[in-house]
C-alpha cells in the first residue's frame, strides 16, 4: 500500500489543490453555452488542453486533475495524449469513475450513484491509460425531512465500495460526499447534515477495510444555503468546518480537498483561506486543508478564452491567478489586497 499512501500524499502537497476537469458531457455544454460555443468535442478537447497546457499554473500551485472518461482518452492538437501533457508537469492524473445520480425512488428530489457495476474491468483500463486516482460523487440535499437516514446509508455504502474496489485495483480513491448548497436552509442545518453524512460515511469505510492513508477526502464546507436570508461570515465559516471535520474525519486521512459547491470564485478562495488561517492558528488540523475546484478554479479563464484561439494566453494567465489564490488560500496566506 505505501506506493498509494505516497500518491494520497502527493495530492494533497502543501501548497497545491486538485483541479477538476471532470464535467459531464451535459454540465459542460452548459458552461459552453454560457459563453456562447457549442460543445463539440473539439472544442472541449481545445478548452481543456489550455488549462493543461498551462505550464506555471500546473507545477505551482496543482498536484492533480481529474478526468472525464472521453478527456483520458483524447489527444492534444500535436497529437501528445492529454494524459501525458499533464504528467509531464509532474501533475498526476485521476479519472471520475461514478456513472451519475438516480432517484431513490420516482420523482424523488433524493438520489443515489451509479457506476459500480462493471467498476473492476474500468479501473483497469483506466490504470492503463495513465490514472492514479478517482473520484466518486453522492449529494445531499438539505429540506425539511433530507437528507434521510435511508440516502446517507445507502450513499455512504456505496463510496465504501467504490473506494474499496478502487484500492484493490492500485487506485487511490478521492471520496466525495457533497451536501449541497441549494436551499434557505442555515448553517446550523449544514453542519447537522455534514456531520451526519461523514460519520456514516466513515463507518461504512471502516466496515469495508478501506485504508484511510490511501484515501482522499473531498467533501463541501459547511455554509448556509444559497438562499439563506443570514449570510455566515468566512470566520463563521471556519469555524463551523473545523469542528464538523474534528467531530467526524478520523487523523488518519491525509488530506481534505474541499469541492467549491456552487460559491463564486473568490467566495471559495476567502473561505478556504480563513479554514486554514483558523487551522493554523489552533494547531490541530491533522490533515492537510486544500481544494479541487472545478468552476471556482476556471470560471475566469472559461469567460477569457471565449471559443476563441487567440484568447488562449489571456485564458491561461486568468488560470494561473486562480491557482494561486488558492494555493496562497491552501496555507493560509491568502488576503484580498492580492487579488
Amino acid at each position: 500500500m505505501s506506493e498509494m499512501d505516497e500518491i494520497a500524499l502527493r495530492m494533497v502537497a502543501r501548497g497545491k489543490g486538485i483541479l477538476a476537469a471532470d464535467e459531464s458531457s451535459g454540465t459542460i455544454a452548459k458552461r459552453f453555452a454560457s459563453i456562447k460555443v457549442d460543445s463539440t468535442e473539439e472544442k472541449r478537447r481545445e478548452y481543456r488542453e489550455l488549462l493543461f497546457r498551462s505550464n506555471d499554473a500546473l507545477r505551482e500551485c496543482i498536484s492533480g486533475v481529474i478526468l472525464f472518461d472521453e478527456t483520458l482518452r483524447q489527444n492534444a492538437g500535436d497529437g501528445t495524449p492529454l494524459v501525458d501533457v499533464i504528467r509531464g508537469t509532474d501533475v498526476l492524473a485521476g479519472i471520475k469513475v461514478d456513472q451519475g445520480l438516480v432517484p431513490i425512488k420516482d420523482g424523488d428530489v433524493e438520489t443515489v450513484t451509479n457506476g459500480l457495476e462493471g467498476l473492476p474491468d474500468r479501473l483497469k483500463e483506466y490504470r492503463e491509460l495513465g490514472a492514479v486516482f478517482t473520484k466518486w460523487r453522492a449529494v445531499f440535499h438539505i429540506g425539511e425531512s433530507t437528507p434521510s437516514k435511508d440516502a446517507i446509508t445507502r450513499n455512504a455504502d456505496l463510496l465504501a465500495k467504490y473506494a474499496k474496489c478502487c484500492q484493490q485495483a492500485g487506485l487511490v480513491p478521492i471520496v466525495e460526499p457533497e451536501v449541497l448548497m441549494e436551499g434557505d436552509h442555515d448553517i446550523e442545518s449544514c453542519s447537522d447534515a455534514s456531520t451526519s453524512v461523514l460519520r456514516e460515511v466513515f463507518g461504512a469505510l471502516g466496515r469495508e477495510g478501506v485504508r484511510l492513508e490511501a484515501t482522499v477526502l473531498k467533501p463541501n464546507m459547511v455554509t448556509p444555503g444559497d438562499a439563506c436570508a443570514r449570510r455566515a461570515t468566512s470566520e463563521e465559516i471556519a469555524e463551523k468546518t473545523l469542528a464538523c471535520f474534528h467531530n467526524t474525519v478520523p487523523a488518519a486521512v491525509p488530506g481534505i480537498a474541499f469541492l467549491s459547491g456552487g460559491q463564486k470564485d473568490v467566495e471559495a478562495t476567502e473561505n478556504l483561506n480563513a479554514i486554514n488561517a483558523l487551522a493554523n492558528a489552533s494547531g490541530k488540523a491533522p490533515w492537510a486543508l486544500t481544494f479541487s475546484f472545478g468552476r471556482a478554479l476556471q470560471a475566469g479563464a472559461l469567460q477569457a478564452w471565449g471559443g476563441e484561439e487567440a484568447n488562449i494566453p489571456a485564458a491561461q494567465a486568468e488560470f494561473h491567478k486562480r491557482a494561486q489564490m488558492n494555493s496562497k488560500a491552501s496555507v493560509g496566506e491568502w488576503s484580498a489586497s492580492i487579488e
